[in-house]
């Protein structure tokens, strides 16, 4: 398509081609990309200082690290077949499918929820299934081993949060319709805050309270 044929003059690096079809709006790609970009820095570095910084010496490397991990390790399973169970087709009314989101003809495909390719909405989603389990971190600080950490990360993101990605933000999700949740109240911060809490009363109690000089509920 000709830039004389929209009727009036356009830029020629905004005209439809191979590397941006026409159904691609790059102020949609741009703003989601960015929207992406700065969830994710609240993860790291922002979760990842605030962790190291809030315990005693002892335990600052090993908090910053339960972030870190958290943060990678929810990168590698998303797209090996998280994101599949999240928002793939229907295996359950609660979960999809397990499918990798991998291939240059899925990511290069346009997205269901806009005008840009399927690789933004991936990277998009990643960075809210990220922060989730780094949030879920702050309760465990001082609490969990990091061995035990290590294999918590992925069980719970594929048992857990992918069920409530699915059920209210899935295509088929059986609470798709039912519940409104435009900014993750559900599917992030409650599912986050009730792990949270579960977590740190089945896992052992500290054996320093002072060892969390200043964490308080609200941090928590």
């Amino acid at each position: 398509m000709s830039a004389s044929s929209y009727g009036f003059p356009i830029p020629s690096s905004l005209l439809p081609s191979d590397a941006s079809p026409e159904w691609n709006n790059k102020a949609d790609n741009a703003w989601q990309l960015t929207a992406a970009t700065l969830v994710g820095l609240q993860s790291v570095p922002g979760l990842v200082i605030l962790y190291g910084s809030m315990v005693k010496r002892k335990w600052a490397v090993n908090s910053a690290f339960m972030a870190l991990y958290a943060f990678a390790c929810v990168l590698i399973c998303w797209v090996s077949w998280a994101h599949g169970m999240a928002f793939g087709s229907e295996l359950l009314p609660f979960v999809g499918k397990p499918n990798h989101a991998l291939s240059g003809k899925f990511l290069l495909a346009k997205s269901s929820a806009g005008y840009f390719p399927m690789a933004d909405f991936v990277f998009y989603q990643f960075a809210f299934a990220a922060i989730t389990v780094v949030l879920l971190a702050g309760s465990l600080l001082g609490r969990m081993n990091f061995y035990a950490w290590m294999l918590f990360v992925p069980l719970w993101l594929t048992f857990s949060y992918t069920v409530g990605a699915f059920s209210i933000w899935g295509k088929n999700g059986f609470l798709q319709g039912k519940i409104i949740d435009y900014a993750g109240g559900f599917v992030i911060h409650l599912s986050s805050g009730i792990a949270g809490f579960t977590a740190a009363y089945w896992v052992h109690s500290i054996s320093n309270p002072s060892s969390l000089s200043t964490l308080s509920l609200s941090q928590v």
